[in-house]
């Protein structure tokens, strides 16, 4: 586990694009994309949609993945 972020490929509205996140939130994030019974991509899309355009898409996705398991608890 080496903590650095690592950039990653997803499809946005038909166009590709990266996000640098670590293994654990992208684990995490595909986690929920499984547990959601919807692609990766959906949910990335989900998230793009809802999150301020000043807030880059890796940060939502980390504040989306926190909230995740937050709210399980």
């Amino acid at each position: 586990m080496s903590g650095r972020p690592i950039k990653r490929s997803l499809t946005l509205k038909g166009h590709r694009t990266s996000v640098s996140l670590e293994d654990e939130f992208w684990r995490a994030f595909r986690d929920i994309a499984a547990e959601k019974s919807i692609p990766i991509n959906v949910l990335a899309a989900e998230i793009d949609v809802e999150r301020d355009p000043e807030t880059g898409l890796a940060s939502a996705i980390r504040v989306f993945v926190l909230k995740w398991y937050q709210n399980k608890v």
